[in-house]
């Protein structure tokens, strides 16, 4: 238990920054979802569509320190390179 306020105040934060970071992964997840499941459906347009909204979804939680910045690139690197190899 935390004893000096600034020790209390440094939880509250804490618990803030928690509630706000798993919000943003949980967005980030879904969008990834939506190109893993066009990727496994084989459908090429819709992950196509699904990776340019994912994209800058990723970046963005790069941005926001909920990801490190080469594990979002690499995210995205793989994927494209899945929606690439995809039938037309």
């Amino acid at each position: 238990m935390a004893n000096t306020s600034s020790a209390k105040k440094a939880t509250r934060k804490l618990e803030r920054r928690t509630a706000v970071n798993k919000v943003r992964r949980s967005r980030m997840r879904g969008y990834v979802r939506k190109v893993e499941e066009a990727i496994a459906a084989g459908d090429k347009a819709t992950a196509q569509a699904a990776l340019v909204a994912a994209q800058p979804e990723l970046m963005r939680a790069a941005t926001k320190g909920v990801l490190h910045r080469n594990t979002a690139s690499r995210k995205v690197s793989r994927l494209a390179r899945r929606v690439k190899a995809l039938p037309a």
